[in-house]
């Protein structure tokens, strides 16, 4: 395993990275192929405050992956948890650049949530490697979940939007079916209810600032 302090300054040094949008996405973005088709006034500000809420939701991933990486017990569960957040840290870089075209800028709430993921990741990892990983299916249960509602919400004209949507979707379903097949622990029920309620408290605030 990789000296302790190395590990903490490569995740500082993606920290920074990842507030300060300094990320290239390794694969092509996909809205790429799709044409930018006229949105009225409403349509665009109602695409850019959902895009708003799936990149602070990305920076939430990024924190979450970060913490739960730092503290995980063995090797294998940090590879896998670093592995999954370099395929999110495509995400990001995707929402980033559709909130530039749709004329937005991110959250400036992005920091906090940071913050507060890395120290919810760091806890689920030092309990053990089975909640950690337990936890990230949870999390992405909840993320595909409200991907659906964004993927009926989002205007029809919104082509671009909808790709990258539909791409993080499948992305994070398979990162929480990996999860389990790692030895993850699935949580109660009443748990991903409370994680939802928190969720919502998130998407609500990010959606206009």
């Amino acid at each position: 395993m990789a000296d302790p302090l190395d590990n903490l300054i490569l995740g500082l040094d993606r920290a920074l990275r990842t507030l300060s949008g300094g990320y290239t996405p390794q694969r092509p973005n996909p809205a790429a192929g799709q044409a930018e088709l006229a949105l009225d006034e409403a349509e665009r500000q109602h695409a850019a405050g959902l895009m708003r809420v799936n990149h602070a939701g990305e920076i939430c991933a990024q924190a979450l992956y970060e913490g739960q990486a730092l503290t995980a017990k063995s090797e294998e569960a940090r590879q896998t948890l670093l592995q999954a957040a370099e395929e999110e840290r495509d995400h990001l870089g995707w929402c980033r650049d559709r909130l530039q075209e749709l004329d937005a800028r991110p959250s400036v709430l992005d920091p906090l949530f940071y913050g507060a993921s890395f120290l919810m990741g760091a806890a689920t990892g030092l309990i053990s490697d089975k909640v950690s990983l337990g936890f990230v299916e949870a999390t992405e249960d909840q993320v595909v979940a409200h991907l659906n509602r964004h993927m009926e919400s989002l205007p029809e004209a919104d082509q671009k939007s909808r790709a990258i949507v539909e791409q993080m979707r499948e992305d994070e379903y398979r990162h929480g079916e990996e999860a389990l097949a790692r030895g993850g622990e699935e949580f109660p029920e009443g748990v991903k209810q409370v994680m939802t309620l928190l969720s919502k408290l998130m998407t609500e605030t990010t959606y206009r600032v």
